[in-house]
């Protein structure tokens, strides 16, 4: 079992800048690709970014350029940098792992709790 816990969110003007953390506990964070999705209300969860243990990164298409995704092993974190955020980006933000990296989020096994990210224009 893994439990992620995540953190960060809040209200920030467009233009602004975020940086999410979620901490993983319970089954060993290292074997886990982790990654971020988002969901804004009347969406469907939207996949952001994901991580492997190793540390290869993997961004949607559309999320590449203001969004960088990191981990910690020794910490058993990992990281969503949010840069120029726009009111598009309003959504409760997700953690989540897997043993596989992967868009669709029903092939990923365990979920943190989210962060809102209200983004004002």
């Amino acid at each position: 079992q893994v439990q992620l816990v995540e953190s960060g969110g809040g209200l920030v003007q467009a233009g602004g800048s975020l940086r999410l953390s979620c901490s993983s506990s319970g089954r060993t964070f290292v074997s886990n690709a982790m990654g971020w999705f988002r969901q804004a209300p009347g969406k469907e969860r939207e996949y952001i970014a994901a991580i492997s243990w190793s540390g290869g990164t993997y961004y949607a298409d559309s999320m590449k350029g203001r969004f960088t995704i990191s981990r910690d092993n020794a910490k058993n974190t990992v990281d969503l940098q949010i840069n120029s955020l726009k009111p598009d980006d309003t959504a409760v933000y997700y953690c989540a792992a897997s043993t596989v990296i992967a868009g669709d989020p029903a092939l990923w096994d365990y979920w943190g709790q989210g962060t809102q990210v209200t983004v004002s224009s």
